[in-house]
């Protein structure tokens, strides 16, 4: 038999937007469900990258003491761009009085995972949404199957797709599971986490004639490490020593502090942003509405913006039945969108290399590079953007 359960809002997807949201919708009175096809295990223990913007910690601390980003987390208050061989710190907080915490993603799902099963949030893990039919009536509805196969249909007053790029969701928002502007990239990241001591206080953005790399840290004993390559390369086609060998490299002046390599991956860079946000009583958020190159640390960042505006506009739909908010949801956040689109776009071209890459365009990019470093406003340009504009939900 089909198990049937009524709730206000059916969330798709419990990455950081999903459960962000259905926590500020409880604080608002409004219930909902949350859906997620891996298990709690998987999301918690998949290893991912974080870079909080400030106003993201500020909207977290509302987990109370299930927040774990000012104690865990690592503050940082500039980064610091290498080219040519020098090094030229961007003083956040001097620029712009702001910071960003270094807190990786799964650990702030912990944190959310945690505050939401405590609340009593009904949170099914292993849950697989198939469709969302009803989207133009006020009783949209989620078809799903559980862990055991059984199916689950969801009957709601709104559905919210924030099910990841892959999403169910946005078919029944934009007609196509594929449907948005789309670029990719020619190049990826080969990231490395490795057990050794920080090389830097903090995150090293180095362009360089063999390519791009990133410096970052995870804790007082492991670091992760990135470096440009191609997208179709074998994580598995490189030993250690060339591993080692590619990221010092890429950061000319800089020694690196090296230890055994014990995680590699290859990221792909994609930039997306889908046709529709919202249509009738279904919206996307997070992934499932937008992807952005990770040189911007945006991703995450740009997924708590979005649940901002939307949960402020859910609020005046459901308990008062003023559409208005719902209606300019899609142009409000897609005004952040494409401005963290283009400063994404801007860092990940400003910094990498391309192999068609003339020696004009080689020391173009220098040009611009110490046009940013040279420039107060520049430098405060990229400060700005970095730690983050304002959540326009929240002024």
């Amino acid at each position: 038999m089909t198990e049937t359960v009524r709730t206000r809002v059916a969330i798709v997807g419990a990455g950081p937007a999903g459960l962000l949201l259905s926590h500020l919708l409880a604080a608002a009175g409004i219930e909902s469900v949350v859906i997620d096809q891996r298990s709690r295990d998987q999301i918690e223990h998949t290893i991912r990258a974080g870079i909080l913007e400030q106003g993201t910690v500020e909207v977290l601390d509302g987990l109370g003491a299930f927040s774990r980003a000012r104690t865990v987390g690592q503050r940082h208050d500039g980064i610091e761009l290498r080219f040519a061989g020098e090094g030229h710190r961007i003083d956040f907080a001097g620029l712009v009085g702001r910071g960003v915490w270094l807190y990786p993603q799964h650990e702030v799902l912990k944190d959310l995972i945690a505050a939401r099963l405590a609340a009593g949030q009904d949170l099914r893990f292993g849950v697989t949404a198939l469709r969302v039919e009803g989207v133009a009536s006020d009783r949209p509805r989620v078809f799903a199957t559980t862990a055991d196969g059984d199916p689950l249909e969801i009957d709601a007053e709104f559905v919210v797709g924030a099910d990841g790029s892959r999403s169910v969701v946005r078919t029944a928002v934009t007609g196509s599971s594929a449907g948005g502007y789309f670029r990719e990239y020619p190049f990826a990241w080969f990231g490395i986490l490795c057990e050794a001591p920080p090389s830097a206080h903090e995150l090293i953005y180095s362009n360089s004639p063999n390519g791009f790399a990133l410096i970052s840290q995870r804790s007082a004993t492991v670091q992760r490490m990135y470096f440009q390559c191609d997208p179709d390369v074998d994580p598995a086609s490189y030993s250690e020593q060339q591993l080692w060998h590619e990221l010092q490299s890429r950061v000319p002046g800089t020694t690196l502090n090296e230890g055994p390599i014990f995680q590699r991956d290859v990221l792909r860079f994609r930039s997306f942003v889908a046709h529709e946000l919202r249509h009738g009583r279904a919206a996307l958020v997070g992934d499932a509405a937008h992807t952005v190159p990770p040189t911007g640390a945006k991703g995450m960042n740009l997924a708590v913006a979005d649940v901002i505006v939307l949960e402020r506009a859910l609020r005046a739909l459901l308990l008062e039945n003023d559409e208005r908010l719902i209606d300019a949801y899609a142009p409000t956040a897609l005004h952040r969108i494409w401005k963290a689109q283009h400063f994404s776009w801007w860092m990940t071209s400003m910094l990498h290399t391309t192999t068609d890459a003339s020696d004009f365009d080689r020391l173009r990019q220098v040009g611009e590079l110490r046009s940013v470093v040279e420039s107060e406003a520049g430098r405060r340009y990229l400060a700005e953007a970095y730690t983050g504009w304002p959540l326009e939900g929240l002024a």
